[in-house]
């Protein structure tokens, strides 16, 4: 038997190590993770004058979310599976942002449906729902719908921040949290602290993630 050494370019725990150091700083390279924290911080902002404009004080239905939110969110999700593709081919990568997309966009339709759904029932059949109902109410929201994509964003980038992060944004949409803020307004103003909360939250997010990808480079 030989008791030659390998050498340690040949030594295959190496090139393992190698390989998968690579594709690690490729996964890095590929994630905007920022910009789309932005566009969905800039379409919650957004939306508050269409909430509160199209609000039905009879019903106390918000019906600037079906009016407003169906095509912000179509047309975010493009803008940012757009974006995701065009820094991938500017620096010579694969993009793997389509199931993000995919999934928001049917997530969009989702709530979309189950809205009008609930819109068509609850003012004929008026009843007290359970706490645990609300809180499925706010995750087929579009506020509860941009967090689960974002967990598929968070897996797809096999990013741990942007994990924490999320699980924490899904906390103050579902909880809620709203950090003593209460608005003294009725009806068509009380969702503003949290809608707001809610785009501060993604905003934060976003300065977050832009400063971390400035500093890696």
């Amino acid at each position: 038997m030989s008791t030659d050494s390998v050498p340690a370019g040949e030594d295959p725990r190496r090139l393992l190590s190698e390989a998968r150091g690579l594709a690690r700083r490729v996964r890095v390279d590929q994630r905007v993770t920022w910009f789309a924290l932005l566009v969905l911080a800039v379409v919650t902002f957004a939306a508050i004058p269409f909430d509160w404009y199209f609000f039905d004080p009879a019903l106390s239905w918000r019906r600037g979310v079906l009016f407003f939110w169906p095509p912000a969110l179509l047309l975010s999700y493009a803008a940012i599976a757009a974006c995701y593709v065009r820094v991938a081919r500017a620096r010579g990568l694969g993009a793997r942002v389509r199931p993000y997309a995919i999934t928001g966009i049917a997530l969009t339709v989702l709530f979309t449906a189950a809205w009008i759904a609930a819109r068509l029932y609850f003012p004929t059949h008026p009843q007290r729902l359970p706490e645990w109902a609300l809180v499925i109410d706010r995750l087929v929201a579009p506020w509860g719908t941009i967090g689960v994509a974002l967990l598929v964003l968070a897996r797809l980038e096999r990013n741990v921040g942007l994990l924490v992060f999320t699980l924490a944004y899904l906390t103050v949409v579902l909880v809620p949290i709203d950090f003593g803020w209460h608005s003294e307004g009725q009806g068509g103003t009380l969702f503003l602290p949290q809608q707001c909360i809610n785009g501060a939250v993604l905003l934060l997010g976003a300065a977050g993630f832009g400063l971390a990808e400035r500093r890696r480079r």
